[in-house]
């Protein structure tokens, strides 16, 4: 573990956003069709003002860079840094590492929604004037964590984390089974909705960065805002009162703010697993247990992560695709079975 002093803070900061530059760059040069990737950065240096460069790229492959790769790359990061910080923001207040974005009901409740949709909208001769999947999925998503949050308070507030826990599973359960019987009686959908569960980036667009960065940019903003107060609670419900901090508020804030930046990078993304969980812990791993040093650098991290994550399911199955969430559960599968080993070691 580095020990992070406050003058090192922002190097580490510094080289967060670099790693995501870097990654962003070979995630735009890579791919099964279009220029050769040595060819991509000197491309987009020819975009810049005043630079004059002869890249040798056509204006058919410039349009396979910018409107497919690009789109699909900052999509990926912008997903990839919302669910880790969502994550590591999911864990601070709830103080339990294991904790995912999809806790309280977020997954369930966008699956169900976009199965609604994919029902409605099989004919292909239907026109909607947006997409309605991606729609459906945030609206199932939000509706299912009002509802979670609505029977975990129920209960009182002296348990309001732990019932919250309790009531997201009892609505995840809920929206899972809604979503089984839908499918049973819709056969002919099963294979969209399945496609759209194990996550997709193959459709983005510089409309769908559009349609979620307002949201994400809200969230990741709040939730960066909260940080050091994150921290106060770590010491426990009662300690963190003493010292003056409102905890229901602040859990209730935290809790809105990472429900609304997932839902929408779901709304797009589909359900892409273990991002929220790996990334935070790696982090912390490397870093410490500090969240004013975790949730930044869990964005960074994140995002820099999805991007990787997504080039060998778009390169190695040419000119299928490997579904991203196949790829991330192959990574976090194992690294999740190494923290419970951890954890019980440390036991």
């Amino acid at each position: 573990m580095f020990s992070t002093p406050r003058g090192g803070r922002a190097t580490w900061w510094v080289l967060g956003g670099v790693l995501v530059v870097v990654v962003g760059l070979l995630g735009v040069a890579l791919g099964p069709a279009g220029p050769s990737w040595w060819r991509v950065p000197l491309a987009l240096l020819d975009r810049l003002p005043l630079v004059s460069i002869d890249s040798g790229v056509t204006d058919a492959q410039w349009n396979i860079v910018w409107q497919i790769r690009a789109p699909r790359v900052v999509l990926a990061a912008l997903v990839g840094a919302m669910l880790s910080l969502a994550g590591a923001g999911y864990q601070g207040v709830f103080r339990n590492p294991l904790v995912d974005p999809y806790l309280l009901g977020v997954a369930a409740g966008a699956g169900l929604g976009a199965t609604v949709a994919f029902v409605v909208n099989r004919d292909a001769t239907s026109t909607w004037p947006i997409d309605p999947v991606p729609l459906a999925a945030f609206i199932g998503g939000v509706i299912a964590v009002a509802l979670t949050y609505v029977i975990g308070t129920a209960f009182g507030r002296s348990r309001s984390a732990t019932t919250l826990v309790l009531a997201g599973v009892a609505v995840t359960s809920l929206a899972t089974a809604a979503q089984t019987f839908v499918l049973q009686r819709n056969n002919d959908v099963v294979r969209q909705v399945y496609s759209w569960i194990l996550g997709r980036l193959t459709s983005a667009t510089w409309g769908d960065v559009r349609l979620v960065l307002p949201y994400i940019a809200v969230s990741a903003i709040t939730l960066l805002m909260y940080r050091r107060v994150i921290d106060v609670m770590r010491v426990g419900d009662d300690e963190a009162r003493a010292l003056g901090v409102n905890v229901n508020l602040v859990r209730i804030v935290v809790v809105l703010a990472a429900t609304l930046g997932t839902s929408a990078a779901v709304a797009v993304s589909g359900l892409i697993g273990f991002v929220g969980i790996i990334v935070p812990h790696a982090v912390r791993l490397l870093m410490g247990s500090s969240n004013r040093i975790v949730l930044p650098l869990s964005m960074f991290v994140g995002a820099a992560f999805l991007i990787a994550a997504d080039i060998p399911g778009r390169i190695l199955t040419s000119p299928s695709e490997t579904p991203i969430g196949v790829v991330t559960a192959f990574f976090g599968a194992p690294f999740f079975l190494f923290l419970l080993r951890m954890r019980e070691v440390r036991q």
